[in-house]
């Protein structure tokens, strides 16, 4: 059995205990249920498919499986960069 985290919407929270043998599909879809129903997001806009650009990380060591936005800090935001950071490439 592992430990199941999920950050969403800048919160980060042990959820549940699941297979670590679970596959990352079904971690999501998992996590899906559990944050609709979970007081913690309750008032959060949540997506109809959250987790499709979520990461699943695995530490056996640990017995944890955390699922995380590809980005640090739980956030994502699409930022265009400026005309002079393009001619900076």
């Amino acid at each position: 059995m592992a430990v199941l985290n999920v950050t969403y919407a800048g919160h980060s929270k042990d959820v549940a205990e699941i297979d670590k043998s679970t596959s990352d599909c079904d971690v999501k879809r998992l996590a899906n249920e559990i944050v609709c129903s979970d007081s913690l997001w309750t008032g959060t806009n949540i997506a109809s498919r959250p987790f499709d650009n979520f990461v699943v990380d695995r530490f056996d060591d640990k017995e944890r499986i955390y699922l995380r936005p590809k980005v640090p800090f739980g956030r994502y935001e699409l930022v265009e960069p400026t005309r002079a950071e393009r001619k900076s490439y």
